[in-house]
């Protein structure tokens, strides 16, 4: 598959995913979960990777949450869909068999931090800022996180 909003690399038993976004904070649509899916059903099924790394491109955002632009287009019904295939991949991350460490540099919001929930290991720098900013106006967190 060809990544367009993820950068996918498996170097020495570790697989490495990138969310590539970073002039929109690596906010999550549909393609990069889609893109995110298809990376963790490989490195699952890749005997010789023993561990994800999950980063984020920039120096702003691990991940800023849903892409707000897209979500906004969407009716109740795909929105709903979108959720509940959210929850589906990062319950693949959960249960993969593999640890999943989490590098968070800035943001890791809404979906960015469920997202970062979901990993085994979470290791933030100085400037990481981790939120669910959704609560405030009375949305759950869409992909879980509050489970």
């Amino acid at each position: 598959m060809a990544y367009e909003n993820l950068l996918y690399e498996k170097k020495d038993g570790i697989a490495y995913i990138t969310f590539n976004r970073p002039k929109v904070l690596n906010a999550l649509n549909r393609k990069t979960v889609e893109e995110l899916q298809h990376a963790l059903s490989d490195a699952r099924d890749d005997a010789a990777v023993r561990v994800l790394i999950l980063s984020g491109a920039g120096e702003k955002a691990f991940v800023a949450g849903a892409d707000i632009s897209e979500l906004a287009l969407q009716t109740p019904v795909k929105g709903k869909e979108f959720s509940l295939f959210g929850q589906g991949v990062f319950h693949l991350l959960e249960t993969m068999g593999k640890p999943s460490i989490c590098a968070i540099n800035g943001f890791a919001l809404g979906g960015g931090c469920e997202l970062a929930l979901s990993c085994t290991i979470r290791i933030a720098s100085k400037t990481a800022k981790l939120g669910q900013p959704e609560v405030k106006l009375g949305i759950l967190p869409g992909y879980g996180g509050s489970q």
